[in-house]
């Protein structure tokens, strides 16, 4: 029996047709792929994936996805092809919505993997179909009240907990002028229900009593563990409005986030384990961006290598590992985000993330990294050292100079020429997950800035830390390695062309290196000069041939 080649998947469903799949089975496949991340459902495929063949009342592809678009609400617009197999097999299209998708008799079902890694399709629960609106930037959790809360569930110690916070992060002060019930409502911390005021979800997360949070809010748990090799310092867990639980986090993560100092001029510079305005946004991205709809909690680990922030939820649509230093700027819980922007505990702009970024790089140490993350939670981990203390110095010099910080892409770039040691512009854009246009702007503004130095032309360009920062980091023989190992690479290329044609002239080495004609003369020349190549003729008709 012929086999499809392939195992299902998320994505890839088979279905046998031998006994004529009924309409429902389809519907239900269609539904649950839209609902989760699209796929293609197959029709006369067995679970093995063993081809048995196309049922004859499904090989009217355009009735069966007319068919498909009349049964799903709204419609789902599917596309339909019967592949030219050892036998017919329908491959059925199914596209992700932006949309939570029912069958037209009111099922909803998703797609998840079982423990043993096969796909099923389950049904999407009243909460699941929060948690997927939010998800997909449709639904703002944060902004609708609370169900059976009532005014009086607010706390007058977290409301003036939040003044103070407006007091020493610099928030906008013209909040500090409005009443409670005029604070509460300008920060959407209540909305008007029937005619009463009552706390929204945003409300009660911020400055809601401890009780009545844990009574209409159990997912709001926070934690934090400190270990330090196989012994547990600190392990704390609590339902504490975000405020408190911040403050309280904030207080053990201080304890534990050690420093040293490093001359610069005639200042000194604080170098900590971690930048607290990174650890900072961080935590509020934790708190702002985790899904409240589902049991979880946001969780801050400090060990031996580096710190953890996990909360549950994973990126909202649009959001990848590789795009999150460039997509727009939008979250889970908008209302709850505005708030926290606000009263001045997160970046105003929406660009938190650079800042987080921004954390490790001034430091010279590795990147954050976000890689660990999954559709379920969103975990990221900021190595703890060691630190780079001439490209700190280097940067800090940069930075005084110019008067200003530098943008986050020049320091990523910057960054990933001395991980790479020399670097194509297309090393650059892969490192940065950047396209190359701007990757080559960033390179020679850091070229200009002497903080980098380019080599080689053309497709042979490529970049190396300046000399003053591997004079600073004691790695000068590296820094001749990587500027003088193209001459040995030319010389070694130029020979192994002798060797195939039996002879090569000026204009040979320019096509072959993508050098100058000086540069390909000076190279032929060192050649010829070591006694390795032999000349014969003068001029542009010059050619050089093996030295016997």
């Amino acid at each position: 029996m012929p086999n499809i080649g392939f195992k299902e998947d998320l994505v890839n469903e088979f279905k046998s047709d031998k006994y004529c799949l009924s309409d429902g089975d389809i519907i239900d496949a269609v539904v649950a792929f839209a609902n989760t991340d699209g796929g293609d459902l197959y029709l006369g495929v067995e679970n093995n994936g063993e081809i048995t063949g196309l049922h004859d009342k499904h090989k009217d592809i355009t009735q069966l996805a007319a068919f498909i678009a009349n049964k799903t609400v709204p419609p789902v617009p599917v596309r339909t092809e019967i592949l030219g197999l050892d036998l017919p097999v329908l491959r059925i299209s199914v596209p992700k919505r932006t949309s939570v998708v029912a069958s037209s008799d009111g099922k909803i079902q998703r797609r998840r993997l079982k423990p043993n890694g096969e796909p099923e399709n389950v049904p999407m629960y009243p909460y699941e179909i929060t948690a997927r609106l939010s998800s997909l930037s449709l639904l703002d959790y944060s902004a609708q009240p609370v169900p059976d809360a009532v005014y009086q569930d607010l706390d007058p110690v977290e409301r003036e907990r939040l003044r103070n916070v407006i007091r020493s992060y610099r928030g906008e002060t013209a909040l500090l002028e409005l009443n409670d019930e005029e604070l509460d409502k300008a920060l959407q911390l209540v909305t008007i229900q029937d005619g009463a005021i009552v706390p929204t979800f945003c409300g009660m997360l911020l400055i809601g009593k401890k009780e009545a949070l844990k009574r209409h809010m159990p997912t709001a748990e926070a934690s934090i563990q400190v270990l330090m090799g196989t012994d547990i310092k600190v392990n704390e867990s609590f339902f504490l409005p975000i405020l408190a639980a911040f403050e309280k986090i904030s207080d053990a993560f201080s304890a534990w986030n050690h420093s040293e100092e490093m001359s610069l001029g005639m200042f000194r510079v604080t170098i900590p384990d971690y930048d607290i305005r990174a650890f900072r946004e961080a935590l509020v991205n934790a708190f702002c961006h985790r899904d409240y709809s589902v049991l979880g909690r946001v969780l801050v680990q400090i060990n031996d290598e580096g710190m953890t922030i996990s909360n549950p939820g994973g990126f909202i649509e649009g959001i990848r590992v590789d795009n999150l230093l460039d997509a727009e700027p939008h979250g889970r819980n908008p209302v709850l985000a505005d708030a926290m922007k606000r009263i001045g505990l997160a970046e105003r702009t929406g660009r938190g993330i650079d800042r987080i970024f921004e954390g490790s790089l001034l430091y010279g140490r590795l990147l954050p990294d976000y890689s660990s993350s999954t559709p379920s939670g969103v975990r990221l981990f900021i190595p703890k050292g060691p630190t780079d203390k001439a490209f700190i110095r280097m940067v800090s010099e940069e930075q005084q100079r110019l008067g200003r910080s530098l943008p986050i892409h020049l320091l990523l770039a910057l960054d990933a020429v001395k991980q790479l040691h020399r670097a194509s512009v297309q090393d650059v854009a892969e490192r940065i997950h950047t396209d190359e246009s701007r990757v080559r702007v960033v390179l020679e503004t850091l070229v200009e800035s002497g903080l980098v130095e380019r080599l080689g032309n053309g497709r042979g360009r490529y970049y190396i830390m300046s000399s003053k920062y591997s004079k600073e980091n004691h790695s000068s023989v590296g820094y001749v390695r990587d500027r003088d190992i193209d001459v040995l690479r030319h010389q070694e290329l130029v020979m192994q062309l002798v060797q195939a044609k039996g002879e090569v002239t000026r204009s040979d080495v320019v096509e072959l290196l993508h050098v100058t004609p000086p540069q390909a003369y000076r190279i032929l020349q060192k050649l010829k000069g070591a006694g390795r190549l032999s000349l014969e003729g003068k001029g542009a008709g010059a050619k050089y041939h093996k030295a016997k």
